[in-house]
This record gives C-alpha cells, structure tokens and sequence, in this order.
C-alpha cells in the first residue's frame, strides 16, 4: 500500500509504545508532532488534575460520613462511580508513559492508581492494553474484539453455538445492560492473572487490591446496615462499569476489522480503526481524552492536555494523505456502534 492508495473500507517497562518504518508517512507526522512540542510532558496539568480527582474522593468519603444510615447514599456510590473512573483514566496515562519521564515513576504511580485506587490488576491492563494498541479492531490479536458475550465480526457470528446464537441476535439491545457488569468482569480477570504466576510484582498488586477492597468495604459497612452496604456496593459496581464502557465503547466498536492481509501501514491501522468523539473541555474531563482516540493511537505517549491541540495537526495530515478521519457526536458514536453489533448478530445463521 502506498501513501496515496485509500483503503475502500467504511467505517517492568509498563508502556504502550509502537514504532514505524523510518521514512514512512508516520514519521512525518512525528517529527511535526516532536517539533511541535506535543510529546513534552506536562507537570503541572497532571498535578492539577490529580489534585482535582484526589479532592473529588475526599468530598465523597465526607458526604459518605456525613450522610450516615441513609438511601441517599446509593447517590454516593453513583457519585463514587465517577470518581472510580476517573482515577482508572489517570491510570491509563501512567500506563502509557504521559505523567513522568522515567520508567519506574509511571510503573509505580500506575500501580497505586489502578491497584489501591481502583481495585484492578495494572500488570494485567498493561499487557492487554499493549496488545490492543499494537492491533487494533484484529479479530486475531486485538483482546478488545475478542468473541465472548458479544460478537463483532462475521467471523465470529458464524462460529457461535447455537444458544450463543440466539443471544447474539439481541446483542445490540443488550449491550449497554452487559456494561455494567464490566466491572466486575475486569475485576476477575485481574484476580486471574494475579493468580496464574506468583512472582513477586504480582503479590504485590494482589496485596494492594486486597487493601483497596478492605478499606472500602470496611468503610462502607461501618456507616451503613448490611442491605444498604450491598446495595450501595451494587451501585457502585454497575455505574463503574457502564461508565468506564460508554467511554471505551465510542472508540472502535463498529469501524473496520484489519487483519495481516490488509497491510496497511501504521499510520492508516490506527486511523481507520478509530472514531474521535467531537466536544469540548467538558467532554474531554468526563471521556478522559479518550474521545481523541486517533491522536492517542497514534502518540499513545503523549499528554492527554496535549490531545486536543495535536488534534488539527493530525486532521490536516490524514487529509493530505487523503486517509480517511472520522470525527462524529457522543450519540452518533453509539449509534454507530449498535448498528455495528445489530448487524454482526444477524448474520449468526439460526
């Protein structure tokens, strides 16, 4: 594939880092990118939004304390949820390297965030997440598109059984009722890479999200009756995980599957298999700059601040390369994508 040719397809060293072919049409953009200082670190952004998701769990540990033996708490665990999520995404930029020069600084701040923060596994996400970004929407290699409670190609349509089937005909509609069970899945797939080797760096994550589950539930359980304590926990776990998937959900759900025979160059395998979420700062604080998921495929290293100016760069390149860039609304990227599940279930055959 050349760099004018346009596919005709519609839509330790903890770090998400892939290289290109010296001379490619990638490493145009990344010296433009460089030149422009988008790859510097940025301190004080990260402090300052650290600081504000540190104050956000504070205010909800008061309000928790505060409000006592009362149904008005499920009203936290929601708010709780937020704050869930919010600390998953700054663990995702330490996961890529966007907080710190050094190695070992992102490795331990990732660990406290994803680990005591939130209560997943980091050493799991890394390695899943490492291979997603090195192939993205390959229903061969990609984790994130892999066949399981849903379906997202033909391929995978046609080789369900048969009760599988039958549900994969509906998937569409059940789609945003499974994400808030994402949660809870994430959870036990942590507990099972932590268990499938006891080296030393697993024992200790295992003990940090031991901790993180004490204090929270003894937390829980001392201001609120046991019915309450569960269904504040229960809450909890649903918003978590419909919040953390309507974040992830916009980003490749429903754009191209590539595969090897493709062979499309860097820069087009990350292009075409991402759709950016148009918006705003607001938009930018709750989707965790996820909605600038091309440039973020593209320079996974660089600062989320960074996202939104490197944004017009990248736009502008892809048009002179005649590749094609998608940008849509936060609704349209869901319609999209369901429209994406509803037609791969109906092709399941019985």
């Amino acid at each position: 594939m050349t760099d004018t040719d346009i596919p005709t397809r519609s839509p330790g060293d903890s770090t998400c880092v892939i290289t290109a072919p010296r001379g490619s049409a990638y490493s145009v953009l990344s010296r433009q990118v460089k030149q422009a200082g988008l790859l510097d670190r940025r301190p004080g952004y990260y402090t300052a939004l650290i600081s504000l998701v540190v104050a956000l769990g504070a205010a909800g540990f008061a309000a928790l304390l505060v409000i006592g033996n009362s149904w008005w708490q499920l009203l936290v665990a929601g708010y709780f949820a937020v704050v869930s999520t919010q600390l998953g995404f700054l663990g995702h930029d330490a996961g890529h390297r966007q907080i710190f020069r050094s190695v070992r600084g992102n490795h331990r701040l990732g660990v406290v965030l994803a680990n005591l923060g939130v209560g997943f596994s980091y050493g799991w996400w890394v390695d899943k997440h490492n291979r997603h970004h090195a192939h993205p929407n390959d229903e061969d290699k990609d984790p994130d598109i892999g066949a399981g409670a849903l379906v997202f190609t033909t391929r995978q349509a046609q080789a369900s059984g048969r009760v599988a089937r039958a549900f994969h005909r509906y998937q569409a509609w059940m789609f945003f009722p499974l994400l808030s069970l994402e949660a809870v899945s994430l959870r036990v797939a942590s507990v099972r890479y932590l268990l499938a080797d006891r080296d030393r760096s697993r024992i200790r994550e295992a003990l940090l999200i031991a901790l993180h589950f004490v204090a929270c539930l003894a937390v829980v359980v001392v201001v609120l009756p046991p019915g309450k304590a569960l269904a504040f926990v229960a809450i909890h776990e649903a918003l978590f995980g419909l919040y953390l998937g309507c974040c992830f959900a916009p980003n490749h759900k429903g754009m191209p599957t590539l595969t090897a025979a493709d062979n499309a160059d860097y820069l087009r395998r990350q292009v075409l298999t991402s759709r950016n979420v148009r918006g705003h700062w607001l938009t930018d604080f709750v989707l965790g700059g996820l909605n600038y998921q091309i440039e973020h495929h593209l320079f996974p290293s660089m600062p989320r601040g960074n996202l939104r100016r490197a944004q017009r760069l990248v736009k502008d390149f892809c048009a002179s390369q005649r590749v094609p860039y998608l940008e849509t609304g936060l609704i349209s990227s869901y319609a999209q994508a369901l429209r994406h599940l509803d037609t791969v279930g109906g092709r399941t055959g019985g």
